[in-house]
């Protein structure tokens, strides 16, 4: 066995352990926040039970899975559907955060500048 193999082992089996943690502490506030909350989606309203109950989710309020108080307040019961709605809905306001906020159509990368002249026609007298 060369040297590369035997990290790519340990790097392998550190991953594993890694997936195996994260699955442990998900199921572990998943059940939590089953016997908290009622099995219903926050967003939608929509009950769950039986085989569908796998269609609710537990979202992190403030986006960080390992804020997890036993009292569940930073969960949320979410279906499928809402909580990908959620987490899409952020990504979108996170371009708009990085976005140029002090950019106006004056200064957008076209050139062209719609009201340029609009102070010069608003002051000419009509004709007549």
């Amino acid at each position: 066995m060369t040297k590369a193999d035997s990290d790519n082992e340990g790097i392998d089996s550190i991953i594993a352990e890694a997936r195996k943690n994260r699955l442990e502490r998900e199921l572990g506030y998943r059940e939590q926040a089953l016997k908290l909350y009622p099995h219903i989606c926050a967003r939608c309203g929509r009950a769950f039970s039986g085989k569908r109950l796998r269609e609710l989710t537990v979202h992190h309020k403030d986006h960080n899975h390992d804020n997890n108080p036993s009292d569940g307040s930073n969960w949320e019961l979410l279906c499928l559907y809402c909580h990908d709605n959620e987490h899409a809905r952020l990504e979108v306001a996170e371009c708009y955060d990085h976005s140029d906020a002090a950019q106006t159509p004056e200064s957008s990368t076209s050139g062209f500048k719609p009201f340029a002249d609009l102070e010069v026609l608003l002051k000419k007298k009509p004709n007549g």
